[in-house]
């Protein structure tokens, strides 16, 4: 099913929840809402849903104005951050009460809860009640609920919040995978960038209820559009710079007080006179070496394949994934080589990029 949002906005008063978002969502693709707590991914959702009624705007499905319809009508299926699972019912009874509610017969109902249960591995627990079940079980449940009314949109708010870092792992590969495999429209709400990144198709990243920027993940990573999508998306989160960027000898050199980077010229170009701009690059693209701009180690982070080094450089701080057996310790003296063609730059007062534009 395709989904469109056209001008689709919600406010409370003076409290605005999203901010004329319009987006088009094609038949089978899965689309991440990502942003901060309070960016409006979880109230653009629930409209979608039909649960808030917007404001202004128009939700429209395989083009159809949906804005009018119940939840019950609009064949949504729903998968809550708290599973929301019924304490006294056993799964079987939780994973088929929507066929209950259409009044599918008993039979039939136990065949599909069946099938449904198989598919998220849990067909050997349908006589346990949700207090009997972990974390990622009770959320498999929940998932099958929602999947067995065979909807034509799916769609997930904060989904595996609430399982700890080595379930969520196993839990977004079995979503990405059924998703793919089942080929339904999903909408998927998350904070965690890793999240976005690994299983979107595209990821619509959200800040203070207004659209920032809708598209793949490695469009996202490797040419943000905005100051906001550079730091957010990503980790660990890009480094900035304020720099000014001047042309000698036919070349461009990005500098302050104690930094001087050579730049590429097709980038350089783009950002040489505009005065005080901020230069971003990712820590991956910052390495140790034995020429470069100098600067000391303020704090040594062990990541255990990595160890994430802060460098100060004057009043700046960059930094670095490093290599744990260099031994670095704070208090050294480094040098920083940079990957030029890799660094961003972004205007300080509107935070637009200056090298990708609209």
């Amino acid at each position: 099913m395709k989904v469109e949002l056209e001008n689709l906005t919600k406010r409370w008063g003076s409290v605005v929840g999203a901010d004329s978002i319009n987006l088009n969502i094609q038949d089978g693709e899965f689309v991440a809402f990502l942003g901060p707590s309070g960016c409006g991914k979880t109230t653009t959702l629930l409209m979608i849903a039909g649960i808030y009624k917007p404001t202004k705007g128009f939700i429209r499905f395989d083009g159809h104005v949906v804005n009018q319809l119940a939840p019950k009508d609009r064949n949504v299926g729903m998968v809550f951050q708290s599973y929301a699972l019924y304490p006294h019912m056993n799964v079987f009874q939780n994973i088929s009460y929507p066929l209950k509610l259409k009044k599918v017969p008993k039979e039939e109902m136990r065949e599909q809860a069946q099938r449904v249960a198989d598919m998220m591995g849990i067909g050997h627990l349908m006589d346990r009640k949700p207090a009997q079940l972990s974390g990622g079980q009770q959320q498999r449940v929940a998932l099958g609920r929602a999947l067995i009314k065979e909807p034509n949109l799916l769609l997930f708010d904060e989904p595996l919040s609430n399982l700890d870092a080595r379930l969520r792992l196993s839990m977004r590969g079995q979503i990405k995978r059924l998703q793919m495999e089942l080929g339904i429209t999903s909408i998927y709400v998350t904070h965690d960038q890793v999240e976005a990144m690994t299983m979107a198709d595209r990821i619509a990243v959200m800040k203070d209820g207004k659209l920032q920027a809708c598209s793949t993940p490695d469009e996202l990573y490797d040419r943000p559009c905005t100051l906001f999508i550079a730091g957010f998306v990503g980790n660990p989160p890009m480094n900035f710079v304020e720099v000014e960027v001047v042309r000698e000898d036919g070349e461009y050199h990005a500098r302050r007080e104690g930094f001087d980077v050579v730049v590429p010229p097709d980038r350089g170009e783009k950002v040489v006179g505009k005065g005080t701009v901020i230069l971003g690059i990712r820590p991956e693209d910052v390495t140790i070496a034995d020429t470069g701009v100098s600067g000391e180690i303020y704090v040594v982070e062990p990541l255990g394949r990595d160890d994430l080094i802060d460098v100060r450089i004057g009043e700046a701080g960059v930094h670095v994934l490093a290599d744990p057996t260099l031994g670095l310790r704070m208090g050294h003296n480094v040098r920083l080589n940079f990957n030029t063609h890799k660094v961003q730059f972004f205007d300080p007062q509107t935070e637009q990029s200056l090298l990708w534009g609209d």
